[in-house]
Parts: structure tokens; C-alpha cells; sequence
């Protein structure tokens, strides 16, 4: 085990992270895991906390293979070389993109409560989350902060895989990330306690980010 659990994970990032943001700054965390260490990072960085809510878009005949992603302004990434492998036409990607993103928007207004997302104009955004398998549910977020204006997006996580994270950095900024182990089959495998959260644990931590 790498981590003891999320609060563990997200202390370390926070710590290497300090000496590596600097100027205004927001930090974005993926639900639900992705809000513990999200939480830890924006406390230590003084930054606020908030959600960016993306989700993949599955294989006809595999639901579990991701071949894209997509983020709440509705931005859609494929990855054409998984598509390509199995099969499948962007028109494919996209369309499916359109059905998921009602949920996006959806848990966007459950962890937002209506409120609009902060503004991400000339800052660096930090996208968090408690680990990185294929990627492609933040490749979609750092998509989406771009084109929202951000000055710097870099994407932190405790755990993947080195080919995500080489993936990553042709997109992002900078992508930090504390473990690159090669034998990587799930993010909880890294974990000590990889319990999962529910809704209102998420929106608990949110709320408490909100009153430092």
C-alpha cells in the first residue's frame, strides 16, 4: 500500500504542491474520492475548493472500456486510439456524450446546490483526483478549463499509471503525481482504506471547504 487512505494521499500531494502553485488559483476535484485529497490540497494551498464533473463514455459491447469522456460545458474527448481498436466512430462517441451529459449536469447541481462554477480566467486551475486508470475523465476536465479561460491547468493525483500520466502531460500544463507504479490494475489497490463515499459525505466535505 501506498497510501493509508484519501486524507493520507492528499496531505502528501498538498505538501509538493506548495512548493509548485503560485498566484490565484482554484482547485477542481473529481467526485466523489477525488474531493478528500481535493480538500486537503486547496487547504493547503489557500485556494478554493470545488467539483468538475466529467464522465466517460463506454464501448458498445464493453460499457467498462472507456473510448471518451465528457465534461459538464459538454465538451467531448475521444480517444481515437481506443476507438480506433475497437471499432468505433467519433459520431459514436459523441452522440453517447450528449446522453451522459444530462447525468453530468445533473450531479453538478447536486454538488453545487445552483451555485455557478468558480471563475477560471487567468488563474491556475489544479485538477484533483484520488488516482488516474486510463485518464480520460480528466482529460475531458482539463479540456473544459481551458476552454474556460484558466492561465495554468495542472492536474494532481496520487496514483497511475505512467502512460496516463505521459498521455496527460501532452494536454495539461503539468501533471504531478507522487506513484507511477507499473503494475497498476485499480486505484484501491494503492489504498490501506479506499471506502466509498457517498453523496452527502461529498457534499459534507464541500460545505466545510467552504467555511475555512
Amino acid at each position: 500500500m501506498l497510501f493509508y487512505d484519501r486524507t493520507d494521499a492528499g496531505r502528501r500531494l498538498a505538501k509538493l504542491l506548495k512548493r509548485r502553485i503560485q498566484g490565484p488559483c482554484v482547485v477542481l476535484a473529481i467526485p466523489r474520492g477525488g474531493v478528500v485529497v481535493g480538500y486537503e490540497v486547496a487547504k493547503e494551498l489557500g485556494c478554493p475548493l470545488d467539483v468538475v464533473i466529467s464522465r466517460k463514455v463506454g464501448a458498445p459491447a464493453q460499457p467498462e472500456l472507456a473510448v471518451g469522456a465528457v465534461a459538464e460545458d459538454g465538451v467531448v474527448f475521444v480517444d481515437e486510439e481506443i476507438a480506433g481498436l475497437v471499432g468505433v466512430s467519433r459520431d459514436y462517441v459523441e452522440r453517447r456524450a450528449r446522453e451522459e451529459l444530462r447525468e453530468v449536469r445533473r450531479r453538478a447541481e447536486e454538488y453545487r446546490g445552483g451555485r455557478e462554477m468558480p471563475e477560471l480566467s487567468g488563474k491556475t486551475v489544479v485538477l484533483v483526483d484520488d488516482g488516474l486508470a486510463t485518464g480520460l475523465t480528466m482529460m475531458a476536465a482539463v479540456h473544459m478549463a481551458r476552454n474556460k479561460g484558466a492561465e495554468r491547468v495542472v492536474v494532481a493525483v496520487p496514483v497511475s499509471p505512467p502512460e496516463t500520466v505521459a498521455k496527460l502531460q501532452r494536454h495539461a500544463d503539468e501533471v504531478i503525481c507522487l506513484e507511477t507504479p507499473t503494475n497498476f490494475y485499480a486505484i484501491g489497490q494503492f489504498y490501506e482504506r479506499f471506502d466509498q463515499l457517498t453523496d452527502e459525505e461529498t457534499n459534507s466535505i464541500l460545505r466545510k471547504s467552504r467555511e475555512v
